[in-house]
């Protein structure tokens, strides 16, 4: 027996929102399943481990690990201080769909008495930061040089910047760029009585050394 019109026009739109909340569910664990090899990617091209992950996180070490196996489902209160520490906005840890606004929001903050204002989002590829160095910083004779894989451009916006390349005690004034192989040993400094202000370019080593290395890290 057919079944009546009047139960079928009532039957449609009820399987229609069934099927509508089927699909959003299905796009948000597709999103949650690579946040797992999205976290472990990032801390590797960190170059950190998951015992200092957690140090800094306050996470402990097991929730951090079944995180990037996905044996753990990925909270806000998980993922806000993993996207603080890895300075990334939120929807980019979690791979959530772009917007289509170009802009960078990342914050600026403060590493060894330096101000980084981070001018690129992208976990992979060339990083780009403004960074502000105060008057006296690496001033004196023990600025200690370090070196990484990878290659590394400057460019002075304002200001006198020290540059110990290899041999050589450079100083840049503002318009003046360098670029070089970063596994000569380098080191920058401010040479001027005023604050130096200058853009940088590197990779994720040269971000992990220069950016995240605590200060006085030897790095070989």
């Amino acid at each position: 027996m057919a079944d009546h019109p009047h139960d079928s026009a009532h039957a449609t739109p009820r399987s229609t929102a069934q099927a509508g909340t089927g699909d959003a569910d299905d796009d948000l664990a597709a999103v949650l399943t690579t946040v797992g090899p999205r976290l472990r990617a990032l801390r590797r091209e960190r170059g950190t481990t998951l015992a200092r992950l957690s140090a800094a996180t306050g996470i402990s070490l097991s929730t951090l690990s079944r995180l990037e196996s996905g044996q753990r489902k990925p909270t806000l209160e998980l993922l806000l201080p993993l996207a603080r520490e890895y300075r990334v906005p939120l929807d980019e840890l979690v791979g959530a769909p772009a917007t289509g606004d170009p802009r960078v929001h990342a914050r600026p903050f403060t590493r060894a008495g330096q101000t980084f204002v981070p001018l690129t989002r992208h976990l992979g590829g060339l990083h780009a930061y403004k960074q502000i160095m105060p008057p006296g910083h690496g001033a004196g004779p023990d600025l200690e040089p370090r070196v990484h894989e990878g290659h590394e451009w400057v460019y002075v916006l304002a200001g006198r910047l020290r540059l110990l390349l290899g041999t050589r005690d450079l100083v840049l004034t503002a318009g003046e760029a360098a670029e070089f192989d970063t596994r000569t040993p380098h080191a920058f400094g401010n040479a001027g009585p005023n604050a130096v202000e200058f853009l940088s370019l590197f990779g994720a080593q040269g971000e992990r050394i220069h950016v995240r290395a605590r200060p006085g890290t030897s790095v070989r």
